[in-house]
């Protein structure tokens, strides 16, 4: 069974960064899609970026495109979303998340189907 463990949350101004890191462990995951999910106050779930552990190819949603940065490091089982220019509306818990079809089913609505989910990291930007 595949564990995701995330930390890297935090407190962090307008326009500063933060990097989330989700340590990867169990199960054999080579198939897997690592994506990271935040869910705002009062919002629904939605998908930030994904990355297929293996081939490596990426996923990002429009409002973090040229902000956020998904990556993985095989060698560590870790996957990483570096965020820069943070904004108050990037304010949320996100989540790691894995799943064989983990795009497919997001952009579907379907997230809640997905097979693993971390507990969530809380990361507040303020103004």
């Amino acid at each position: 069974q595949v564990r995701l463990v995330e930390s890297g949350g935090g407190l962090v101004q307008a326009g500063g960064s933060l990097r989330l890191s989700c340590a990867v462990s169990g199960g054999t995951f080579s198939t897997y899609t690592m994506g990271w999910f935040r869910q705002a106050p009062g919002k629904e779930r939605e998908v930030v970026a994904a990355i297929h552990w293996t081939v490596g190819n990426t996923y990002y949603a429009d409002a973090v495109k040229g902000r956020f940065t998904i990556s993985r490091d095989n060698t560590k089982n870790t996957v990483y979303l570096q965020m820069n220019s943070l904004k108050p509306e990037d304010t949320a818990v996100y989540y790691c998340a894995a799943d064989r079809d983990l795009v497919g089913q997001a952009v579907a609505g379907m997230s809640r189907h997905l097979e693993v989910w971390g507990q969530g990291t809380l990361v507040t930007v303020s103004s």
